[in-house]
């Protein structure tokens, strides 16, 4: 089995400190108690459905996305399609605003299939740290080994995969990463990269994933809390009560509390229920207290549904912030039960998944605009422009 070089995570939240930031961090007591108030205002189901409810709408309303901005065609753009072995990759532009580009990158199966699973490949704020490799930071994001590694293995177990870029990273440069309306966009492309998944061929509605690590993972449970058509979700070393990301991605916006609302992570991750979803947390970074304080909130949750079975938490108390292959263990067979995949596509004995066959490509061969194929003469450019674009589909929106 070939091995990929761990990766040093760059956390963007240090590097970006002073950025304005919607209470990014608590105490760790502060939170156990602030968990502890949340469970008091719920005693049955139909108490925490009324809860989630207001969360859920105290989210987009605070993430800028209330009304939700009028869904413009997609005008998907495919290009390059590389054959490997199980699988396919194709690059991929779609319109999540008129002239405003979601760039990344479609990871197929190369097996026919009546219908095929759609999942979700969000990513966060980390470099391509390999030795010998220059401009590591162009090189992060979806173009990582370990991203391009659990897209290609999910694709070979029979889901149609999408990876795709936060918005001031990778391909897309139409605003910045420090952009005000970041976190608005960011989940707006995630919802658009949803509509997208379920236009294509073959694709079940009633099996879609998501998974993502550290920013990725705070996408995939905001994501998941506010857009019931994802099915299940893996977030990973992102969910804690008393750390929220300290990028303006995660918490630039009052996603958290406003007058109408107070939740934190931990209680947005559990808004899945009665969803199935795996935590993956771990030992050294600011999801250490899973197991013993987040963990049995969330639990209490899906009890509340009868489906506790539905819920679970890989922890890893040795490991640090990452999305590494330990981590990535868990996910592939927790997608495969309940998305039904064929984790026996990818098997090794004693319950391992090889990864061997994923091919690494360079990002220029990732790319969908390309000298040859530049981005259309058209696309917005700038965040005065594209603040008024999300301005006006808001207006035509419902």
């Amino acid at each position: 089995m070939k091995t990929f070089v761990p990766l040093v995570l760059v956390v963007a939240l240090f590097v970006m400190a002073h950025a304005k930031s919607n209470h990014p961090h608590q105490s760790e007591e502060a939170a156990r108690k602030q968990l502890a108030a949340f469970a008091k205002t719920y005693h049955a189901r139909q108490q925490w459905e009324a809860r989630a409810k207001r969360n859920r709408q105290g989210i987009l309303k605070g993430a800028n996305l209330v009304p939700l901005p009028e869904r413009c065609p997609l005008k998907p753009i495919i290009r390059g399609r590389q054959e490997r072995k199980g699988y396919a990759v194709e690059n991929v532009a779609i319109e999540s605003l008129s002239g405003f580009f979601c760039t990344g990158n479609l990871y197929r199966p190369a097996k026919k299939l009546k219908s095929y699973a759609g999942v979700l490949c969000p990513h966060g704020h980390a470099r391509d740290r390999r030795k010998g490799v220059k401009n590591s930071l162009a090189r992060g994001g979806r173009f990582r080994p370990d991203q391009q590694a659990r897209c290609a293995a999910l694709a070979r177990m029979g889901a149609v995969v999408f990876s795709y870029d936060m918005v001031g990273w990778g391909e897309s440069t139409q605003v910045t990463h420090s952009d005000p309306n970041v976190l608005t966009l960011q989940l707006w492309n995630s919802m658009r990269v949803l509509d997208f998944l379920l236009s294509l061929d073959g694709v079940d509605a009633e099996r879609i994933g998501c998974t993502g690590c550290s920013g990725g993972g705070t996408q995939t449970f905001m994501l998941t809390a506010v857009d019931d058509r994802v099915k299940v979700s893996v977030p990973v070393v992102m969910v804690s009560a008393h750390f929220f990301g300290g990028c303006q991605c995660e918490s630039g916006l009052p996603v958290h509390k406003s007058a109408t609302h107070e939740t934190n992570n931990c209680e947005m991750a559990a808004m899945a229920a009665p969803r199935p979803m795996l935590v993956v947390s771990c030992g050294k970074d600011w999801t250490k207290n899973m197991p013993g304080v987040e963990f049995p909130y969330i639990w209490n949750v899906y009890r509340l549904f009868g489906k506790q079975t539905l819920v679970e938490n890989a922890h890893l108390p040795h490991e640090g912030h990452g999305y590494e292959y330990p981590k990535r263990l868990p996910m592939y067979h927790f997608m495969a039960r309940h998305l039904k995949l064929d984790v026996a596509a990818v098997s090794l004995p004693g319950g391992g998944v090889d990864e061997s066959d994923t091919v690494i490509e360079d990002r220029d061969s990732l790319c969908v605009f390309t000298d040859a194929h530049p981005r259309p003469k058209d696309a917005l450019q700038g965040a005065e422009a594209v603040a008024k674009a999300l301005a006006e589909a808001k207006k035509a929106g419902k």
